[in-house]
C-alpha cells in the first residue's frame, strides 16, 4: 500500500512539473472557483430565511410573544426598533395559529365581545358608560385602520351628559381622532370626506364640524365645504373656463382641419361663464284642462221665489246688498208682487305644482371664435373662396348656438348677432415649419466618451504586447533555443530491427510464458 501511494505521488509530482506554467495557473484558479462556489452555495441553501411574524406592536407585546416562542423552541429575532419580530419563514402560518389560539397578539382594548363575556349584575352605570365609551372608541378605531394608507388610529370621543330638565339644551358629542399613515401617502378631497362622515354616521348627535382629524406629524385634515368642490372658487372656475375653451377649440380645430387642412387653420376661442348658483323654489297653480276655464267639484245653489198680495214691494230686504245681481225686484202699481233670488257656489279645481330648482354651477353666457385661415395658394390671398367661408361661419354659428345657454339668446338671432361672435381671416402663415420628419441625433454622454478611451487604450496596450511576444518568439536566440532543445527530446530513428526488439521486451515483461515458448520455437528451428 504504501508503494502504491508513494507511486501515485511520484506520478502527480511528475504531472505537475511537466506542466506549464499558464497550466498550473488554470488548475489552482479553477480550484478556487469551485471551492468558492461550493462555500457560496452551502452558505445560501443553509440560510434560514427570517420573515415578520407580527408587525407595529408594542414592545411589552413583542417581549411576552419572544418569551413563548423560546418557550416552544422557536428560533427569533427582533427586528430593529422592538416593535417586530422575526420568525423562519416556513414556521409562520403555523405560529400564526398556534399563538392566536393561546391570546396573542393582546393589545388590551375592549370591544363589543367583552360585554357577552363578562356581563353580570353588579356593573354599575357609570362602570357600564365606561366601558361602552371604550368600545366605540376601539371599535371606530378598528374601522379607520381599514383605510388604504392608515397604519394605526387613536380615537378619542367625548359623549354629552345628559340632563334630567327638559329645557336645557342637549350638547353635541364631538370625537378627536389621530391618524399614524404610511409615509408619504397623500389622502384626497373625497377619501377626506369618506372619513368625515365614517366618524359623522358612528355616533349619535356627531356632526362634522365637532371632528377633528390630524395624523403624526401634526398635520390637519379639514373639511372642504361642497360649495369650495363645486367648481365656485376662483382656481375651480378658472380651470373650469380653461377646459370648456380647449375643448370647443379642439372641436372646431379638428372640423376646419379636416376641411382645409390641419396646417392651414389657427383656432382661438373665447367665453364668458357666468358662474353664479341659484336655489329657488316655485310654487305654481294651473287649470286642469285648457279646453275648461276650471273643474267643479262642487257646487251648491239656492233658488227663492216669491209672489202674492200685500204691501207694496220695494226698498231694501234685511240683510241684502242692493248693488247683489242675484237678489231682483217686481214692482207693480198695485199691492200684488213678485219676489225672485238665486245664490250659487262652485268649487272648482286647480294644479298646483311645487318645484325645488336647483341650477346649474355655470352657464355659457357668450362665445368668441377667432379662425385663421391659409388659403390654398399662398400666393394668391384671393384662392380662399367666399363659398369656403360661408361653410365655416355656418359651422361657427351652429356651435356657438348649441354651445350658449338659450337663456341668453334671442328668440330670433339676426345676422348682425354673430359679427361680435365670429371674425375669420385669410393670412399665410408666415415662419410655419415644413412638414419633414427631423433627424433624431443621438448625443452620447460625457462618461461614453470616457469608457471609449479607456477601451481604446486596452486594446492598444494588448496589441503591443501581443507584436512584441511574437517578435520575441520569432527571434533567432529563440529559435536556435527551441532546435536544440527538440533535438534532446526528439527520440532516435526507430528502425525494423529496434521495433521487433521493442515488442519482444515487451513481451517479455507482460507475458513470459508466450515469450518462453517463442524462444523454444525458435531454438528447435535453429
Amino acid at each position: 500500500m504504501k508503494e502504491r501511494l508513494t507511486k501515485i505521488g511520484a506520478d502527480l509530482k511528475k504531472f505537475w512539473l511537466s506542466r506549464t506554467k499558464q497550466q498550473k495557473t488554470t488548475y489552482i484558479g479553477s480550484a478556487v472557483v469551485i471551492v468558492a462556489l461550493a462555500a457560496v452555495l452551502t452558505f445560501f441553501l443553509s440560510k434560514t430565511d427570517f420573515v415578520p411574524l407580527y408587525k407595529d406592536v408594542s414592545r411589552a407585546e413583542i417581549g411576552r410573544i419572544k418569551e413563548e416562542l423560546d418557550a416552544q423552541g422557536v428560533p427569533n429575532q427582533i427586528a430593529p426598533g422592538g416593535t417586530s419580530i422575526l420568525v423562519p419563514k416556513d414556521r409562520v402560518d403555523d405560529l400564526l395559529v398556534t399563538l392566536a389560539a393561546e391570546g396573542y397578539p393582546n393589545s388590551g382594548t375592549i370591544d363589543y365581545s367583552f360585554f357577552s363575556q363578562n356581563a353580570g349584575f353588579g356593573t354599575t352605570d357609570n362602570e357600564f358608560n365606561m366601558i361602552k365609551l371604550a368600545t366605540m372608541q376601539t371599535e371606530l378605531a378598528n374601522l379607520i385602520k381599514g383605510i388604504r394608507g392608515v397604519k394605526d388610529a387613536k380615537v378619542m370621543i367625548t359623549l354629552p351628559t345628559p340632563s334630567v330638565f327638559m329645557n336645557e339644551s342637549v350638547q353635541n358629542a364631538s370625537a378627536a381622532i389621530l391618524l399614524n399613515t404610511e409615509p408619504g401617502h397623500q389622502f384626497t378631497e373625497p377619501q377626506i370626506n369618506a372619513l368625515y362622515n365614517l366618524v359623522s354616521k358612528s355616533l349619535p348627535n356627531l356632526s362634522t364640524d365637532d371632528i377633528v382629524i390630524m395624523n403624526q406629524y401634526s398635520e390637519y385634515f379639514d373639511l372642504k365645504s361642497t360649495a369650495h368642490s363645486s367648481g365656485t372658487t376662483i382656481i375651480n372656475q378658472m380651470e373650469l373656463k380653461k377646459d370648456i375653451e380647449r375643448d370647443l377649440q379642439r372641436k372646431v380645430q379638428m372640423m376646419l382641419g379636416t376641411m382645409v387642412g390641419q396646417d392651414k387653420v389657427i383656432v382661438s376661442v373665447t367665453t364668458d361663464i357666468d358662474f353664479k348658483q341659484e336655489n329657488r323654489q316655485e310654487n305654481l297653480v294651473d287649470r286642469v284642462d285648457e279646453d275648461l276655464d276650471s273643474l267643479a267639484i262642487s257646487v251648491q245653489r239656492i233658488t227663492e221665489t216669491f209672489s202674492g198680495n200685500g204691501a207694496n214691494a220695494g226698498g231694501t230686504l234685511e240683510g241684502e246688498d242692493p248693488t247683489d245681481n242675484r237678489t231682483g225686484f217686481v214692482e207693480g202699481n198695485t199691492s200684488n208682487g213678485d219676489y225672485d233670488r238665486m245664490e250659487e257656489t262652485i268649487n272648482n279645481e286647480v294644479n298646483r305644482i311645487r318645484k325645488d330648482i336647483v341650477e346649474s354651477p355655470y352657464k355659457i353666457r357668450d362665445i368668441g371664435i377667432q379662425v385663421m385661415v391659409e388659403p390654398p395658394d399662398v400666393n394668391d390671398i384671393e384662392s380662399l373662396t367666399a363659398d369656403v367661408q360661408t361653410d365655416i361661419r355656418s359651422i361657427l354659428e351652429t356651435i356657438i348656438s348649441t354651445s350658449i345657454d338659450k337663456s341668453y339668446l334671442p328668440t330670433e338671432i339676426p345676422d348682425s348677432f354673430w359679427e361680435n361672435k365670429i371674425a375669420i381671416s385669410s393670412h399665410v402663415f408666415n415662419g410655419k415649419v415644413a412638414n419633414v420628419t427631423p433627424i433624431e441625433q443621438i448625443s452620447i454622454p460625457w462618461w461614453g466618451y470616457g469608457i471609449g478611451a479607456f477601451l481604446l487604450v486596452v486594446i492598444v496596450v494588448l496589441v503591443v504586447a501581443f507584436m512584441r511576444k511574437r517578435r520575441e518568439k520569432d527571434s533567432p536566440a529563440v529559435i536556435q533555443e527551441k532546435g536544440i532543445r527538440d533535438e534532446e527530446i526528439r527520440p532516435e530513428h526507430e528502425t525494423e530491427a529496434t521495433l521487433r526488439k521493442k515488442s519482444l521486451e515487451k513481451m517479455a515483461k507482460e507475458k513470459p510464458e508466450e515469450f518462453a515458448k517463442l524462444l523454444r520455437s525458435w531454438l528447435t528451428d535453429d
